[in-house]
């Protein structure tokens, strides 16, 4: 079996305790770029392996959220596609949306992560246990982040953050073992 990433011991403390992980959307798991058809139907690229990993994320029991402050039915579409608990499409308010999804799953602030990459992320990434953004993150929000993703967002970063939840909480084994996806 490859040996697992290194992660830092203090990125691991905090990812184990990690009960809910929210992520922003474009830019996090897009690479932030917004394709518009002549017709003005929006469209978006999002990573297979991305995907993935929320998935898994469901069968560890560790709760997904996606929260985009844009009004996109892509997203929306994709979410529903991931069967995501909880997709917060149009949500200016961040930090509100998840500290409400905390509070109504009974966790502190210490058992939830945030994956973002810009201003509109910044306030949500202080308040949470594990702050996450993708290596190519605004200059700006990366002093607030506990771990950088070594792949850019929309090229796997969401995935790597779901890989470190997994190794941190043990779960990983489980996985090679059963040999292929839930």
């Amino acid at each position: 079996m490859a040996q697992p990433p290194h992660y830092p011991a203090d990125v691991l403390a905090r990812a184990a305790n990690i009960r809910l992980i929210g992520f922003d959307v474009d830019g996090t798991l897009t690479d932030g770029g917004l394709l518009f058809g002549s017709d003005g139907h929006e469209q978006k690229c999002f990573h297979v392996q991305d995907g993935l990993g929320l998935v898994l994320l469901r069968h560890a029991g560790i709760a997904t959220a996606l929260v985009s402050a844009r009004n996109s039915a892509v997203t929306a579409a994709r979410g529903r596609e991931l069967k995501i608990p909880h997709l917060h499409i149009g949500e200016t308010r961040k930090l509100d949306c998840i500290r409400k999804l905390a509070a109504e799953s009974g966790l502190s602030m210490d058992a939830v992560a945030f994956m973002g990459d810009d201003l509109p992320d910044l306030a949500t990434l202080r308040a949470v246990g594990l702050a996450i953004v993708p290596a190519d993150a605004h200059a700006w929000v990366m002093p607030a982040a506990h771990w950088v993703t070594p792949r850019t967002a929309g090229h796997g970063a969401a995935r790597d953050a779901c890989d470190l939840l997994l190794h941190a909480q043990d779960r990983v084994q489980a996985i090679l073992q059963h040999g292929e996806h839930p």
